[in-house]
């Protein structure tokens, strides 16, 4: 038998379902693989994405859990997704492993809602705007073929807002300071300001800013994003980058705590219409 394959984001979504649901069921790993006439280590393999999970033994495992039927099709369609790479899966030699989890994830969701402290987020700049943002974080050390590599890639990820079936559902507040920071030229600042106007118009994309005059809140701590997918097994995720590593929060208490605190902030942001004529006053005034 062959190796197996590194596990694609859907192989470890399926895996987590997979482990959640047994746990509903209140069956230990050793009880349950028992009750198929499995190996322990079999189960644990599927649980952890470190095998890939074959059709009949999908079947017997939503069997054993009583998966109810209007809800199995979805993970059989993830299942028979599994093998299936990504775009970003390209890029493997250019992202580290944490961001190409990330961009796999974001790729999925239906919808993303977050708060950014310093920079516009990938998903809005332009390309001069990215290119400079690159070239920062790579402290000029790495290749130019490099940062182009990531300007594109950061490129086709932009795509999902404007895709023909079902476009991602993108809203972020952003603090004044992303907008003050003078990230590469006047002229990419004010091409930037212009971006995100632009980009605002879409039904399916919402910019807000918060003043520096709205003071402390609680997100001064830094960057989030919110994901929702929309598979009705998938539970939201967030997301926290940072400069030496980033973090998945996947508790639902946590996960709804900063849920409340994007809530909060979109209290303090300007309105939707307020933000769009602040944006217009900043590229009036670079």
């Amino acid at each position: 038998m062959g190796a197996e394959q590194p596990a694609t984001i859907r192989t470890r979504r399926l895996a987590t379902e997979l482990r959640r649901l047994r746990e509903i069921a209140g069956l230990t790993g050793d009880q349950a693989a028992r009750s198929l006439g499995w190996n322990p280590s079999k189960l644990s393999r599927y649980e952890t994405a470190t095998r890939r999970v074959q059709p009949k033994d999908l079947q017997a495992l939503l069997d054993l859990y009583a998966l109810p039927e209007d809800r199995r099709q979805d993970l059989v369609d993830l299942a028979k997704n599994a093998r299936f790479k990504g775009w970003w899966d390209a890029y493997g030699d250019t992202f580290p492993t944490e961001l190409a989890t990330y961009i796999a994830l974001e790729a999925e969701a239906a919808a993303i809602r977050g708060f950014s402290a310093q920079i516009v987020p990938g998903m809005l700049q332009t390309d001069e705007y990215a290119r400079s943002v690159i070239r920062s974080g790579l402290m000029d050390l790495a290749p130019r073929g490099e940062t182009e590599r990531r300007v594109e890639a950061r490129k086709t990820r932009q795509r999902l807002l404007r895709r023909e079936v079902g476009p991602l559902d993108y809203s972020v507040i952003m603090s004044e300071a992303a907008l003050r920071n003078r990230i590469g030229s006047s002229e990419d600042m004010r091409a930037q300001c212009r971006h995100l106007m632009d980009l605002a118009q879409l039904p399916n994309v919402t910019v807000q800013i918060i003043p520096f005059t709205s003071g402390a809140h609680p997100a001064m701590a830094g960057t989030f994003s919110i994901l929702s997918f929309p598979a009705r097994y998938d539970e939201d995720v967030v997301y926290i980058e940072t400069m030496t590593s980033n973090l998945w929060v996947e508790d639902e208490n946590d996960v709804h705590r900063y849920t409340l605190v994007l809530d909060h902030l979109r209290t303090i942001a300007y309105g939707i219409d307020e933000s769009l004529s602040f944006l217009a006053t900043m590229a009036d005034q670079l």
